[in-house]
Formats: structure tokens, sequence, C-alpha cells
């Protein structure tokens, strides 16, 4: 597995900013715009809850699940940002991750955080 496989965040360029902290050092916050979030849901392919089973009596990682994960994050990440910029937002701050399991059937990942604009100091 390569690093774009397990891993995620936003490139160097983004238009809309992203941090888990409450402020960022050099800018002020000109308006706090709101809650934001994205949400997706996904279910689990037989293959890879087969591949589990037979990994949980063995131990390591579960690849194929991480790299699952991984894109469900990532989905529900670029959801939160185009929802943060089609209300006018240039950041999203205090940036979390809640999973849970849904139904039985599968894992709801929901990226939330509170929607800004932010100036130059």
């Amino acid at each position: 597995m390569g690093i774009e496989d397990y891993g995620g965040g936003q490139g160097p360029r983004a238009d809309v900013l992203v941090v888990t902290t409450n402020d960022v050092p050099g800018y002020r916050v000109e308006q706090v715009v709101g809650e934001v979030f994205g949400l997706t849901v996904r279910s689990r392919h037989l293959g890879s809850q087969i591949g589990a089973g037979l990994k949980a009596m063995i131990g390591g990682e579960l690849k194929g699940l991480t790299k699952t994960l991984v894109e469900t994050r990532n989905q529900a990440m670029e959801r939160l940002v185009e929802q943060a910029r089609a209300r006018g937002a240039n950041a999203v701050l205090a940036f979390r991750f809640d999973v849970s399991e849904a139904a039985d059937v599968g894992t709801e990942v929901c990226a939330y955080g509170t929607a800004v604009v932010l100036a130059r100091e």
C-alpha cells in the first residue's frame, strides 16, 4: 500500500483551509458562517468481510478495511469543504471526524467543523 492508500487530508493549495484548531496564527476570523458537515455511509463488501475474518484469527492490519475507511473519510471531508465553499467560507475551524456503525450494515463517517471567513492580520 502506498501513502495515498492510508493517508488523507488537503493538498498544499486548497482554497478552503481545514484545521483542527480554533484559530489560525496570522489570521483573524472576520465572519462565522456556521456549522458545516460532510456525511457518507459505506457498506462493507463480502470480500473484505471474509478477509477481515481470516485476518482476525491470525492478527495484523486489515488493509482492505483500512483503504475503505480512508476513502470514506476523504469523501466526507470533500463534502464538508464543498459545503463550506458553497456558503462563502474560506476556512473550517475545529474540524473533527465522527465515526459510527450505521444499522449494522456499514460505517457512517461525518466530518464537521465551523465554517468561517478568515482574513490576514
